[in-house]
């Protein structure tokens, strides 16, 4: 048995398909007609960036505008007079040919994304990879591997899969995917997860075992994998296989129910999103509103900052398509940890701990942050628009955004500009020094929302990203877990919604605690709704309180996780 990283949940048996990617020898050759060789290049990127275009175009038909958007991002790439400009200028003064000029430029860029150590940053760079080799395959004639009529029951095995080949794939076709390279939050994982295969990432040393033909079973859920299993393995996971689908078919009977305790209680199941394109699927699987709606997506992988009036398109559409529901927009959440040129932003020493989110907006009112601000309002006319403050530690900087959104209200009445009058501006509550002074906050603001992942790698100082310290980054240990109830408790005590829109939301071990210390509102990935909502719909909170007030008297992480594990798995879904 194998062991990878979950990149999409299911259960995949058939037959291994190895696919290798041809290796490119990319020579230097010097150029003596630099003019010939630039309209070259720009031939190669007008046929890549239509092969992009049409790849996007399929993509959008078989499976929805979200996912076409990793294509479409990929053209915007290709577009980038920055990116190509520097390659031009490469091959005009080193006198070099294209092939070259591609390899030097994408790989400078794409070790840059790389070594910022921030996981959106590590997909940009394998995106440039992706647009560095597909360019030089077109300059070199050389086609690209087509996965997209493999036979039936097969499972792709691979180095890595890149997005353009990922799209490709025929999901009536291919029942799993393994990798030795990649993760979680790749573009390729997305569109299997968005596909519907079941995927393993980050398998070693897996593809100099696997033949063509071997017998393959994977289970996308927990990173298990077997190569030529025997008879009783695969028939187990056979079994499995149709007690997942079983269960999936089940969660249908979900949709359009109210999210209700056994006792009554009313929650709300809410989704977080990057994109208005994410709304579609938020709405196929019965979101009761936008939970969080990462802006900073509006502002990367372009050469200058969304204008007022792009942003305003943007959120009017989100609110539109929710139809009333509650819409939670954090405004821009950035800093050093991201790479955006046009922002002039220098490098942190530490940037969690720098130059970032509401510290930057508010220093940079005019250019970023008024035209955010305005835009939200006008677009809340259309809808139940939220405003939320990310990265607060203070009271002084709520209270500063809060006279900005007043002071862009007087501007939009002074010249007849519609917008919602009673707009809601709350926080996230994601730091150690809101979460202490909570009671203050709670007499301020509309609304709270706990982002669980910041909240505790501040709580307990831990880089969550640094393999060496990742042992103590837990949402159980006491320490995060009595932040949270108290945070809730404030907000319930002053009469404001506090939801959650972190990882431990949509956590079957956690949830229980969050009905039990009186979560309002619960933020998470759309494909989750449904089997969230099925959970809470078994619970009574006069069960849960009680559970809850055990779990919080023990002392370490691994306690309460093991002590909540039994008694999820008590309770019969």
């Amino acid at each position: 048995m194998y062991k990878g990283t979950s990149a999409s949940a299911g259960i995949g048996i058939g037959k291994a398909v190895i696919v290798k990617e041809e290796k490119l020898v990319i020579t230097r050759k010097a150029v003596s007609d630099t003019a010939a060789e630039i309209r070259r290049f720009k031939g190669a990127l007008e046929k890549t960036i239509k092969d992009t275009e049409r790849i996007a175009e399929d993509l959008a038909a078989r499976v929805g505008e979200k996912e076409a958007e990793i294509m479409k991002g990929h053209m915007m790439l290709l577009s980038d007079p920055m990116l190509t400009g520097e390659i031009e200028g490469s091959i005009q003064n080193e006198g070099i040919n294209s092939e070259i000029a591609v390899e030097n430029v994408c790989s400078m860029y794409a070790d840059m994304f790389a070594s910022m150590g921030d996981e959106l940053m590590q997909q940009r760079a394998t995106d440039m990879r992706d647009l560095k080799t597909r360019l030089q395959k077109t300059l070199m004639g050389i086609q690209s591997v087509d996965i997209s009529s493999l036979p039936k029951g097969s499972v792709i095995v691979a180095e890595d899969l890149t997005p353009s080949m990922t799209a490709g794939i025929n999901p009536d076709n291919v029942t799993g995917i393994v990798t030795e390279l990649g993760g979680r939050t790749s573009h390729s994982a997305i569109l299997a997860r968005a596909l519907e295969i079941p995927a393993v990432v980050a398998v070693t040393a897996f593809l100099s075992e696997a033949k063509d033909g071997d017998d393959i079973v994977l289970d996308g859920s927990t990173g298990e994998i077997y190569l030529n299993p025997e008879p009783a393995v695969k028939e187990e996971y056979q079994h499995k296989k149709n007690q997942f689908m079983a269960e999936k078919k089940e969660l249908e009977q979900y949709i359009g129910k109210p999210s209700v305790t056994k006792d009554g209680v009313k929650v709300e199941i809410v989704a977080n999103i990057g994109k208005p394109e994410d709304v579609d699927k938020v709405l196929r699987y019965d979101g009761e509103g936008i939970g969080l709606f990462r802006t900073e997506f509006l502002f990367m992988d372009r050469t200058a900052a969304p204008t007022e009036e792009e942003q305003y398109e943007a959120y009017k559409q989100v609110a539109i398509a929710m139809k009333g529901k509650p819409v939670i927009i954090r405004t821009l959440d950035i800093g050093g940890d991201k790479e955006i040129p046009y922002l002039g932003l220098e490098k942190d020493e530490n940037p969690f701990l720098g130059y970032r989110a509401i510290r930057f907006c508010l220093d940079r009112q005019e250019d970023i942050y008024k035209p955010q601000l305005r835009a939200l309002l006008r677009a809340s006319a259309y809808g139940n628009i939220r405003i939320m403050v990310p990265l607060v530690t203070c009271i002084e900087e709520y209270r500063q955004a809060k006279a900005l959104v007043e002071e862009l209200k007087a501007e939009l009445d002074s010249k007849g500009i519609a917008y919602k009058r009673d707009i809601q501006v709350g926080i996230m509550v994601e730091t150690a020094a809101a979460s202490l002074i909570a009671d203050l906050f709670a007499k301020e603001v509309d609304f709270f929302s706990i982002g669980t992942n910041d909240l505790t790698q501040y709580t307990m100082s831990v880089d969550r990203g640094n393999k060496k310290v990742s042992y103590l980054y837990s949402t159980f240990n006491p320490a995060v877990l009595r932040s949270i109830r108290h945070i809730i408790a404030s907000g319930r005590e002053a009469g404001i919604m506090v939801g959650m829109c972190g990882e431990a939301a949509s956590d079957p071990m956690m949830i229980p605690l969050l009905l039990a210390f009186g979560l309002n509102e619960f933020s998470m990935s759309a494909s989750a709704i449904l089997k969230v909502r099925k959970m809470v719909t078994e619970y009574s909170l006069a069960e849960l309180r009680s559970v809850a007030d055990k779990a919080m008297t023990f002392a370490t992480a691994a306690e309460v996780e093991s002590y909540m594990k039994a008694f999820v798995e008590k309770v019969k879904f």
